[in-house]
């Protein structure tokens, strides 16, 4: 099985890319969020999720680990296949999905192209009460990103993904108090979604107590 790819991309479609590692070039299918931030010719790092079938051998690529976890985490749910999943990540950060998953919001899903309804609210209610993915640790656990072709200083990773050990942190330290993990859970994403992902980690949990608050 792939789980990295490093190399050049080599060209950019409508919802795939070509990477050449060491002369050989591999087809990734990848979302528009993902598409957008490479071009020919650039020095990336992918990390990639493998889906293997009788007919099928397929690579999917994320500049993101937490975006590929999310991605495997999506088609948990029956009737979530790469397509939904894709447009689910397409549609909102990382961080918004999480919000959204912990709080069984199924708009935020519904928003997704070709997710209706009746999928969201399905979406909505089996990851309510899940933990949400946590990836796989590269680097320390730093996320690793594309870099230019000149090999300059990597792009800032998304809030989103940069801030999701703080809100890991939020919710132990809430469950530490006593409180349960999907009460936790809702507490912080309710207030990740007020304060967005910058808010510092002592005024999350501050602010989750006084969400928790009877």
């Amino acid at each position: 099985m792939i789980g990295l790819l490093k190399g050049i991309v080599e060209a950019v479609g409508a919802d795939e890319v070509v990477l050449d590692v060491n002369g050989v070039g591999y087809l990734v299918g990848a979302g528009s969020r993902t598409l957008a931030r490479l071009e020919p010719g650039q020095s990336v790092t992918l990390h990639i999720e493998t889906h293997v079938r009788e007919d099928a051998f397929k690579l999917y690529g994320f500049l993101d680990d937490i975006e590929r976890a999310w991605f495997v985490h999506l088609q948990n749910v029956q009737g979530v296949g790469a397509k939904a999943a894709f447009a689910i990540l397409d549609t909102s950060p990382v961080g918004e999905i999480a919000n959204a998953a912990a709080l069984g919001d199924k708009a935020t899903f519904a928003r997704a192209k070709g997710v209706g309804p009746k999928l969201a609210t399905r979406i909505a209610t089996e990851l309510k009460d899940k933990a949400p993915p946590q990836g796989r640790s590269f680097s320390i656990g730093l996320p690793v990103h594309a870099v230019t072709g000149d090999g300059g200083t990597p792009p800032p990773a998304p809030a989103a993904a940069v801030n999701g050990g703080a809100r890991d942190d939020a919710v132990s330290a809430l469950i530490n108090l006593g409180y349960h993990e999907s009460l936790a859970r809702q507490a912080v994403a309710t207030v990740l979604r007020e304060t967005g992902d910058e808010a510092a980690l002592n005024e999350v949990i501050r602010l989750s107590l006084k969400e928790l608050a009877p």
